[in-house]
């Protein structure tokens, strides 16, 4: 799965022309089923709720239950820290783990926002860089993505942290479609990556859920998030 990149003031949705305004999801709970170049390889599940100090939890449990990823007893999970900024997620912090064949594969991402800082860190490098207002991670793209959609904004910018640096990652809506699903079957929005890295295709129902029904990454492997099911304590 790549990084994912954007611009500068808070998650500088500014190429839209959408009205509405979004309001921050309830915490939820939603499950996929995973596949990767069309085979079956797994479950994920997401979840959204309150954090301490008024921030929020998004994680992300991905297991590996078919083929070589049951095989190799993969599991990755992927827990981000924000805060909102009107109704854009905003990142305190993200933690990735994979666990695959008896290794563990760990990196953490910090956002001191008092000092402007991005801190990194993955066990054999560590890397630090300038903040940008609005940035989000890769963990909370998605959720960004969604809330963006749903506020009427076909076309978005978001300021990424990654690795190395804040990149600018920008999404558009390439169409509205049926899509098919373990969830049911629905008239959806296709929303594409529209910069250089094209890895990225989502269907969105926005008016009913906050992510996709169906997301693809094409960025080492086909990988396919179908949504299940998604409910709300």
């Amino acid at each position: 799965m790549s990084p994912h990149p954007l611009h500068a003031y808070a998650l500088a949705l500014l190429l839209a022309s959408g009205s509405a305004a979004a309001s921050t999801p309830k915490p939820f709970t939603a499950r996929y089923q995973v596949s990767q170049d069309g085979q079956p390889m797994g479950t994920a599940t997401v979840t959204l709720r309150a954090g301490p100090d008024g921030s929020w939890i998004l994680r992300k449990d991905t297991q590996g239950t078919a083929g070589l990823a049951a095989l190799l007893g993969a599991s990755t999970q992927e827990t981000s820290r924000f805060r909102w900024r009107g109704a854009v997620p905003e990142a305190i912090s993200y933690d990735y783990r994979l666990v695959a064949a008896g290794k563990d594969k760990r990196r953490h991402l910090q956002v001191d926002w008092p000092q402007r800082q991005v801190s990194v860190q993955d066990g054999k490098h560590a890397a630090s860089y300038p903040a940008q207002p609005g940035m989000v991670e890769r963990n909370t793209v998605p959720l960004a993505v969604g809330l963006a959609l749903d506020a009427g904004k076909p076309q978005l910018s978001l300021p990424v942290g990654v690795r190395q640096a804040v990149e600018t990652e920008s999404f558009k809506v390439a169409g509205r479609e049926t899509v098919k699903v373990p969830a049911g079957s629905f008239q959806a929005e296709r929303v594409e990556r529209s910069d250089a890295a094209r890895e990225f295709s989502a269907w969105y129902v926005p008016q009913r859920y906050p992510l996709p029904v169906k997301l693809a990454q094409r960025d080492g492997g086909d990988l396919v998030l179908e949504l299940v099911s998604f409910t709300e304590p």
